[in-house]
């Protein structure tokens, strides 16, 4: 490795702004901010969103109605009743 062009490599912690909870985890990221844990002074970053706080994985994520949005696009479109009322027509008319 060359000397010199690398960033170093340290122990920080990652500190969810909304829930208070910390992760400590290997990072090359530059902080001024800091904190004390276990008597051990780490670099400290604050984050909006971690696995505390996010709907995920708090299990408070809205599930979406997939089904539900494909036929509003097909009402609103009038996607694939081309064809039916095509259909229709000729054995109305045959």
């Amino acid at each position: 490795m060359k000397q010199g062009i690398h960033p170093d490599f340290q122990t920080v912690v990652f500190q969810d702004s909304s829930t208070g909870a910390q992760y400590i985890v290997g990072s090359t990221i530059k902080t001024k901010k800091t904190c004390e844990i276990d008597g051990k002074t780490y670099p400290l970053v604050m984050v909006d969103i971690s696995a505390a706080s996010h709907p995920f994985f708090t299990g408070k994520q809205k599930i979406m109605d997939v089904a539900g949005r494909v036929e509003k696009f097909t009402r609103k479109y009038n996607w694939g009743k081309g064809d039916a009322a095509a259909a229709e027509a000729g054995q109305a008319q045959g």
